[in-house]
């Protein structure tokens, strides 16, 4: 299964298991960043909102129990689910990581399939807050609707809720920043330091972030024409949206990120096949290489 909206932060300084998990997490058409340590970790969560972390303990100069106990305290941060990696799986080290919110353990050596579990357990249980957050009210026993669309990217806050419900619902039809505060009834002026107060980020932004996040998939898994795309998203010309995509994509425009992104998978996929060809599937060997100890 594809999950081309979702993003994963990995943070684990020893570069064989960072890579390792970026290639098998990517493969599965995960988003992925990655930080080298903690501080680094802090950094890129708060830029970015990933949908989950994957954070080793220990580290030089910030453990991940330091970097837990950070990304809890930031309005912004603290919902994101967090699973420890660890090469230990003691009742002290598990009890230490729970207090401080963690949501799971990953114990070295892990499988494939032991992290792709974990990882679809804690994004469900994501998902049933949020709309719980929507709704005020657990789903029955019904299956959980998807009221959430699969290329959502916006933060867990509460207090504007109604403001991402109503992006989330209109923003291939080319919304403004008065469009969107008329329909949660505040002023442009208030609702845009609202917003960027709670997010960091004004309303703008976010429309634009939800467009280039739902024009991603539409690059990599269709053969939709720039032009199409463009249309679809709510643009008035190609032009437009090339220019904001670049501004999201580090300068990329469109048709490279395509094309990159397209061949990219196509390696990726080599990668897992012989990463399973050659037994790593069961026992992820570069997980439990490194000769630290972690507590």
């Amino acid at each position: 299964m594809m999950h081309e909206s979702k993003t994963i932060l990995v943070i684990e300084d020893d570069t064989d298991t960072r890579n390792l998990f970026l290639d098998v997490l990517e493969a599965q058409g995960f988003y992925t960043i990655s930080a080298e340590n903690g501080i680094a970790g802090i950094q890129q969560a708060q830029k970015h909102l990933p949908d989950l972390v994957i954070c080793d303990i220990l580290m030089p100069d910030m453990d991940g129990y330091s970097v837990l106990t950070t990304l809890r305290q930031d309005p912004v941060t603290a919902i994101i689910p967090f699973i420890f990696l660890t090469g230990s799986n003691t009742q002290a080290a598990v009890r230490k990581g729970m207090e401080l919110g963690a949501d799971d353990y990953l114990t070295k050596p892990s499988t494939i399939e032991d992290l792709l579990r974990v990882i679809a357990v804690r994004l469900e249980k994501q998902a049933l807050l949020r709309y719980w957050y929507a709704t005020n009210s657990y789903p029955t026993s019904e299956p959980l609707p998807l009221l959430v669309d699969s290329e959502s990217i916006f933060p867990l806050v509460p207090q504007l809720q109604a403001v991402f419900d109503f992006i989330e619902d209109n923003y291939r039809q080319g919304i403004t920043l008065s469009d969107v505060a008329k329909a949660v009834g505040y002023s442009s002026a208030y609702l845009t330091n609202r917003v960027k107060e709670l997010t960091g980020e004004p309303v703008n932004v976010w429309i634009v972030k939800r467009r280039i996040a739902a024009a991603r998939p539409l690059l990599k898994d269709t053969n939709q024409t720039i032009e199409q795309i463009a249309t679809t998203l709510g643009y008035q010309n190609a032009c437009h949206f090339s220019r904001q995509f670049r501004q999201h994509n580090n300068g990329q425009p469109p048709k490279v990120w395509r094309k990159q992104h397209q061949l990219l998978q196509a390696t990726r996929n080599v990668k897992l096949q012989l990463i399973k060809t050659h037994g790593k599937v069961g026992n992820l060997v570069p997980l439990s290489c490194s000769s630290k100890v972690n507590y």
